[in-house]
């Protein structure tokens, strides 16, 4: 081919691009949640279905609403409004009144996603936006309304980390044993994203396999966990299985916007919210620290981002 027929494509970086549109990624985080959503149905029936849909549709809803107003194209066709309204739902105690998940969407989509400029420049994971305010505001409906109506004993029914602080405070003694057996298989209390942590690891595999995540980040996270627990003398086991740990490790501590995009970052960014998790759980009043801890560490990522940089290519460290 002659010099001049030689057609040169001049762009802006970054010339490496991914094939995958943002409603595929969205796809398939559904479907890693879709394990661990069949398995709230199941144990709490009615309940969870109500919560998750009126979530998704708030969500949903608030986001073509707002995108409205403000005269931009409605893009609630890529996904991202339905797994911020699924994410929250799984995060709801499955027997909330009604208007808990439907303010709680609204508040993951204006508060946590839109107010900063929509899609990937939020600073914070929407869906723990919600569930932090909704926390602080109805801490009565979103600690205690458990589902209680299964005939199960004290174990089976209680929240696990409520039994932790019970164990921990000598006023009821458990049977690790079982209790293990029931938060992998399933655990009919806690909210709807807890009943089995099988289900929610067989999500992530799906999501590891198909490169949707990285692995440093659920790795740092539990591993940081496991670490820690005994150095403070705690089960590592039990603070691994039981709340949202595994939830938040591999489905919201990953979210792209809000996580580092450097390898060693994405490591450093969830042994801090191992780190976070355990002395919320030990030295607070919380029972869980996974939705703080996440969003901390959102706070940090700019610094994460900024401090811990690969070395350029041709570019010599220096002193």
């Amino acid at each position: 081919m002659a010099p001049e027929e030689l057609e040169l494509v001049v762009s802006v970086p970054p010339h490496i691009r991914e094939r995958e549109e943002v409603s595929q990624i969205m796809f398939w985080v559904v479907l890693g949640l879709l394990p661990a959503t069949l398995g709230g149905i199941y144990f709490f029936h009615f309940y969870a279905i109500k919560v998750i849909v009126l979530s998704i549709l708030a969500a949903v809803a608030t986001e073509a609403l707002f995108q409205k107003a403000r005269r931009l194209p409605v893009t609630i066709n890529d996904g991202s409004a339905i797994v911020t309204g699924l994410l929250l739902a799984l995060c709801l105690p499955p027997k909330v009144p009604w208007w808990i998940p439907v303010i709680g969407g609204f508040i993951a989509i204006f508060l946590g996603k839109q107010i900063f400029g929509g899609l990937g420049y939020n600073i914070f994971n929407p869906a723990l936006v919600a569930r932090a305010v909704l926390l602080l505001s109805w801490a009565e409906h979103m600690t205690k309304d458990w589902y209680t109506a299964l005939k199960v004993d004290a174990i089976a029914r209680a929240s696990p980390l409520f039994l932790a602080k019970q164990v921990k405070m000598g006023l009821f003694q458990v049977d690790l044993t079982r209790f293990y057996k029931i938060c992998l298989f399933g655990n009919p209390s806690g909210c709807i994203g807890e009943v089995s942590v099988l289900l929610l690891l067989i999500g992530g595999g799906i999501l590891l396999w198909r490169e949707i995540i990285d692995w440093r980040i659920p790795a740092g996270f539990i591993g940081s966990v496991a670490v820690l627990c005994p150095l403070l003398g705690m089960d590592p086991i039990f603070h691994v299985l039981a709340g949202g740990l595994i939830l938040g490790a591999f489905f919201m501590a990953t979210d792209y916007v809000t996580s580092p995009i450097t390898p060693n970052g994405r490591l450093l960014f969830g042994i801090g919210c191992g780190l976070i998790t355990i002395l919320l759980r030990s030295y607070s009043i919380l029972l869980e620290g996974v939705t703080y801890a996440i969003l901390f560490m959102n706070a940090c990522t700019p610094l994460i981002d900024k401090y811990i940089q690969p070395r350029r290519f041709g570019v010599s460290k220096g002193k």
